[in-house]
């Protein structure tokens, strides 16, 4: 974690109070058609018009739960299972377009559930979830022909752009290829971890890029810290909400200085990133 900031908490430069999200020209409401930019992030769609179809497996039943709920939230479809066996026959019955599949598991390993859900689909997508120091499972994940890989312990945040990627990667949903996110001169690349304002490149720490995909991904929404910290922070953080405060100062300092804020402070309530009206 970085040293405390100077300048200490961001400060209020929003509303005096909460919004009123029954008010139709709210400049929050992401449905506002008169905002340009910054358009919300829409839910991934497949080819066929369903919701991308995702198995979650892992044994720690909390963590599958609480991921599998965030991702019912962005609009796919969840199965869960907690073994290898229980996972081989989700993956045949449930047919998903990607598996986010703990490498430790208490009766087969991850290595042998891929090569049986392979057998059975060799398309579906596979991220791995995998010790911080477990280098040599990475490795074998990889070579096994896993597609990507997260470390324990991990953002909600990072898995979803995570699995967004493959699939896109792969062209099993609709939509665009590319990987920006943008509002006003704002532009966000998830691929290239690239951050750039008025075409000049802003260098940011790893969280500090996660909290401005989140922000970014919800342009006009009013998000809450304990939104925040849920999302952007790892899922077993256990943190305080101050430290969103803090990381929004950090955030302000670098993409709002000299220029006008996108970053607004609403007051008893969260945050919100919005374009100049």
């Amino acid at each position: 974690m970085p040293p405390p900031d100077p300048s200490g908490p961001a400060h209020p430069s929003g509303p005096a109070g909460p919004a009123d999200p029954t008010d139709p020209t709210d400049p929050t409401d992401p449905t506002d058609p008169t905002h340009p930019t910054g358009q919300p992030v829409p839910p991934p769609v497949r080819v066929d018009g369903d919701p991308p179809r995702v198995l979650v497996v892992d044994d720690e039943r909390s963590l599958a739960e609480v991921l599998g709920s965030v991702l019912r939230m962005e609009g796919w479809a969840v199965q869960t299972a907690h073994t290898g066996r229980e996972a081989v026959r989700a993956a045949r019955a449930f047919r998903p377009d990607a598996v986010v599949l703990d490498l430790m598991l208490p009766d087969i390993d991850g290595l042998d559930v891929l090569r049986q859900v392979r057998a059975a689909d060799a398309t579906v997508c596979v991220l791995f979830l995998t010790a911080r120091d477990g280098v040599e499972d990475r490795i074998a994940g990889i070579t096994a022909g896993g597609d990507d890989y997260v470390t324990k312990p991990f953002s909600l945040e990072e898995v979803i752009a995570r699995l967004r990627g493959l699939l896109r990667r792969a062209g099993s949903t609709r939509g665009a290829a590319s990987t920006d996110l943008a509002v006003a001169d704002l532009t966000l690349d998830e691929d290239a971890h690239e951050v750039r304002r008025g075409g000049d490149r802003i260098e940011l720490t790893a969280t500090e890029f996660e909290l401005l995909r989140f922000l970014m991904r919800n342009p006009r929404r009013v998000l809450s810290k304990a939104q925040i910290l849920d999302r952007v922070w790892n899922y077993d953080f256990g943190g305080q909400a101050h430290i969103v405060e803090l990381y929004v100062s950090y955030l302000r300092k670098k993409i709002d200085a000299g220029r006008e804020p996108l970053i607004h402070t609403v007051r008893r309530v969260g945050y919100v990133l919005r374009p100049p009206t």
